[in-house]
């Protein structure tokens, strides 16, 4: 288990109920943002309950108030991502592991808020459906590959920014169940596949999917969307002609190294409370990393409602699976790949 850290200064709880009910009174929040703002503010209080530990040795005993376990609590996440891992550290092949970010661009967000399942649901599968191209592909791997994803929906100052995290491990399963190592390209770099090649192959299968839901009357349109056929065509003709975002990161050293980045990435939330510095004046102050200059911190000033707005982008629609795993990861597959990669 991980050293706990220091308790933080300010808490998202204490936003909402310092500075909720001006948020709700926008009447723009959708009810299921209404129950989990509700379910952070009351988290680990008396409103949900607790329960009384007593110590055998001494009798001192201590009350402790439950918690909401909602997913979007950034206190919640610990316990879960800690069981989590744990059950993954058990499923790792011994292979070297692949990071890979798939990313849209920023002119899809304004649908991704109308049509936040269909949106992130396209970018999980678009996302698969490359690596799983590139896989089968008998010039990089020739073989069924896997991957476990995490959607992320955020940037560094809570705008939005949908993004999968991959992570793939370095070979599949050929039609009889032997484990095959990738064959060229970059693999002593420890790289699977080319990343520019792949973000001409992402581009193609979302658009083609987005543009045919777009076309078929599937998507709810916001204001910002064009509405004149010749509009429309411009607007899908330069997101064709638009660079799309595939990046690979360095090759993880080794399943240890895997089970610290799911440790930082499975079950994060918009922000965490460590980042908030300030809460008065009407304003949240918190700190950042500004990737445009190698991930300097810097602190970011927000209207408090503005704060609230962006922190509620994030929450997820429900039963939406943020975490999902693919190809020889999967339930089905992953123990005959467990164990192929064992003999390999």
């Amino acid at each position: 288990m991980r050293k706990a850290k220091k308790r933080p200064a300010f808490e998202v709880a204490d936003i909402i109920k310092k500075y909720g009910n001006q948020y709700r009174a926008t009447g723009k929040v959708p009810a299921h943002h209404l129950r989990t703002l509700s379910a952070i503010e009351r988290c680990r209080t008396s409103e949900l309950g607790g329960h009384i530990t007593v110590c055998t040795d001494c009798g001192s005993s201590k009350i402790s108030y439950n918690s909401c376990k909602n997913r979007h609590c950034p206190k919640c996440g610990g316990l879960a991502r800690e069981l989590w891992i744990e059950d993954r550290r058990r499923e790792l092949l011994p292979v070297r592991y692949q990071h890979i970010v798939f990313t849209i661009p920023a002119e899809l967000n304004d649908f991704c808020r109308y049509n936040p399942n269909f949106c992130y649901g396209l970018l999980f599968r678009a996302a698969w459906e490359t690596l799983d191209t590139f896989a089968k592909d008998e010039k990089w791997l020739g073989a069924r590959a896997g991957a476990s994803m995490v959607l992320h929906t955020w940037g560094q100052n809570l705008t939005l920014h949908p993004h999968v995290h991959a992570i793939v491990p370095s070979g599949g399963l050929d039609g009889e169940g032997n484990w095959i190592s990738p064959k060229r390209g970059h693999r002593k770099a420890g790289f699977l596949f080319p990343v520019k090649a792949m973000s001409k192959v992402f581009r193609a299968i979302y658009l083609r999917a987005f543009m045919k839901a777009w076309e078929n009357g599937d998507l709810q349109l916001p204001p910002s969307a064009p509405n004149k056929k010749e509009d429309i065509t411009t607007w899908r003709n330069k997101r064709y002609r638009q660079a799309w975002v595939v990046y690979a990161k360095a090759p993880f050293a080794g399943p240890e190294s895997v089970i610290e980045y799911l440790g930082r990435y499975t079950h994060k939330t918009a922000i965490s409370n460590h980042r908030l510095l300030d809460l008065d004046d009407g304003k949240i102050t918190f700190r950042y990393k500004d990737y445009r200059e190698k991930g300097k911190q810097k602190s970011m000033a927000l209207a408090a409602v503005e704060f609230l707005r962006r922190f509620c982008m994030h929450i997820l629609p429900l039963r939406f699976r943020r975490i999902r795993h693919y190809g020889i990861l999967s339930n089905y597959h992953k123990a005959s790949a467990l164990a192929a990669a064992r003999v390999a």
